[in-house]
């Protein structure tokens, strides 16, 4: 993917330690041990555009804004990790706690609409990291996104794993009722205990899935995401997984195998050895097999987001039984987002760039 051209800033700003985003206090009872305290800093960044194009034919959209660099809810499996290393820091903890923030992102997205020969096509929102961590509280950068957005009449396809996005419920249930939005929740786990081990600062699954509920509820179109399926671990949730988002009122359910490019996999052993030595050699010769049988991660186009093989064959069936019997089936359907209703930005803030 063809990223925004960067100018990072050196303003950096230190957030206090928060509690995580997800209510995990109810079950601090099934770990053993705290969690280490973190504390976050926050450099501003400055690029020059905020669209990102992207080519990907296995990937359903072709542009794509992400608020924020790094991401405090810390999911061990995130494939976004790598992309810290371009900055000298960690895909490790530095990618949790040393985050950049774009809050001129508003203002740069106004001037890219307002160009004469802007094509309208989808935006797609959360595709690195998601836009609705933690520091969105304070730094509301996605939130000024989707009001130029829904300014614009512009469609867009949010995906998060935070209940923050009801915040923004009063832009995004408009933009639906006009055809131009949808958004996609990613619960890994019903279990609070691999919940919270994998995404140790996501918000609780039960909250995610309230927020199914209520964006439903709202007219906007929702679909869950099962993504990643981690072999051993959390993939005998699947049919309880599309149980609940089915009662939730999700138009579909989707899944995607574990992904581990580049500096991923070496975290994700480590992860593994130390949460789950009882079976991380299973994980992992799962994960081989998935992947063409003698490597970590494929990162071939379609089958790096299906998987390969008998494990594999096995998962997508069954997905396509769940869906069927709580009747979510996907079989065929394609999100359709309007983009006829799109104009440019009123006034002439484009022009002053």
């Amino acid at each position: 993917m063809r990223g925004a051209t960067r100018n990072d800033s050196s303003r950096r700003f230190n957030l206090p330690q928060t509690e995580a985003d997800g209510d995990w206090l109810d079950d601090r009872e099934l770990i053993d041990g705290e969690p280490a305290p973190l504390r976050t800093s926050v450099t501003i960044e400055r690029p020059r555009t905020i669209i990102s194009r992207n080519k990907s034919p296995d990937v359903p959209f072709d542009r794509s804004i992400n608020s924020y660099r790094g991401c405090e809810h810390g999911c061990i499996y995130c494939f976004a990790r790598p992309t810290h290393a371009f900055h000298d820091l960690s895909p490790g903890l530095d990618f949790e706690t040393r985050l950049f923030a774009k809050p001129d992102a508003a203002d740069l997205l106004r001037a890219e609409l307002a160009k004469p020969h802007y094509v309208c096509q989808p935006m797609a929102l959360g595709t690195n990291t998601d836009p609705y961590q933690p520091i969105e509280r304070e730094w509301r950068v996605t939130r000024g996104v989707v009001e130029v957005l829904a300014e614009c009449d512009h469609p867009l396809f949010i995906t998060t794993k935070s209940d923050r996005v009801l915040r923004d419920l009063d832009l995004l249930a408009p933009m639906a009722a006009k055809g131009l939005a949808a958004v996609a929740v990613s619960i890994t786990s019903l279990v609070p205990r691999i919940a919270m081990t994998i995404e140790p600062r996501a918000p609780h699954p039960e909250r995610r899935l309230t927020a199914v509920r209520r964006l439903t509820d709202a007219g906007v179109p929702v679909y869950v995401n099962m993504a990643p399926v981690i072999p051993a671990i959390t993939d005998s949730e699947v049919e309880a997984i599309v149980e609940r988002a089915a009662a939730a009122g999700a138009r579909g359910v989707s899944f995607i195998p574990v992904r581990l490019p580049h500096e991923v996999a070496p975290l994700f052993r480590a992860w593994l050895d130390e949460h789950f030595p009882d079976r991380a050699g299973k994980v992992m010769s799962i994960i081989r097999s998935l992947r063409g049988g003698d490597k970590d991660n494929d990162p071939n186009f379609f089958s790096r987001m299906r998987g390969q093989g008998a494990w594999a064959d096995l998962l997508r069936t069954r997905f396509l039984i769940a869906r069927r019997r709580f009747a979510i089936d996907r079989n065929g359907e394609k999100m359709q987002l309007r983009t006829d209703l799109f104009h440019p930005p009123r006034g002439d803030q484009g022009e002053l760039f």
